[in-house]
């Protein structure tokens, strides 16, 4: 019922927009850059076998954007933002129940295609390649609590990592409504050798921005 009452007023809200901009000076043509902040909804998928059982986790999404018109239907529209993914997991160790948070920090820099068949919407889909900044891990028990920052100079994690991303943006105006979805092609591990868990990252964002 909430999704629906959320649905309803998103259609709502849309068509208030889309009316208003009718009467507006169509900017698809122009050249603009802007700011956007928001949050990442993340899991992992394709973990190999590995007895990991991940439920999804919020993290912050935030960076800057340009929007560089090829004609007035098409565009580019390169990003550059600090992501933040990763995964909660429950278990039990030796008879005692734990959690674990993995936290994974990211600078994104997706190269999106535009398709802008109204002022209003723009559809965007394209490669992303990500750089690993650093890894939180919160690990509790009932008898133990531990928290681990790592810079990955000692284990063979993959900071290099290439994704596919792909969304809408639902433009009013100046303020843009971002909406993505995003998956790795490559998996943590590096080679192999590595302790941590094998898995891939996937996401889903939601963004509010501002074009100048």
């Amino acid at each position: 019922m909430k999704k629906l009452i959320l649905i309803i007023a998103a259609v709502a809200l849309m068509g208030n927009f889309a009316s208003a901009q009718e009467n507006k000076t169509d900017s698809r043509e122009s050249l603009s850059f802007g700011v956007k902040i928001g949050a990442n909804y993340s899991n992992v998928y394709d973990t190999k076998g590995e007895d990991l059982n991940a439920d999804s986790k919020f993290g912050l999404a935030t960076g800057v954007f340009a929007a560089i018109p090829i004609g007035k239907y098409l565009g580019l529209q390169p990003e550059i933002l600090f992501s933040q993914k990763g995964f909660k997991a429950t278990g039990n160790i030796l008879g005692s129940p734990y959690d674990f948070t993995r936290t994974t920090s990211y600078i994104d820099v997706p190269l999106l295609f535009a398709v802008k068949p109204s002022q209003l919407l723009t559809f965007l889909a394209g490669p992303q390649y990500s750089y690993m900044i650093k890894q939180n891990d919160v690990f509790n028990s009932a008898s133990m609590n531990i928290q681990q920052e790592q810079e990955f100079n000692n284990d063979n994690i993959r900071k290099n990592m290439l994704s596919v991303t792909g969304g809408i943006d639902f433009n009013m105006n100046k303020i843009i409504i971002g909406t993505r979805a995003g998956w790795d092609l490559q998996e943590n591990n590096g080679d192999g050798t590595s302790t941590t868990p094998r898995y891939k990252n996937v996401w889903y964002q939601a963004t509010l921005g501002y074009k100048f």
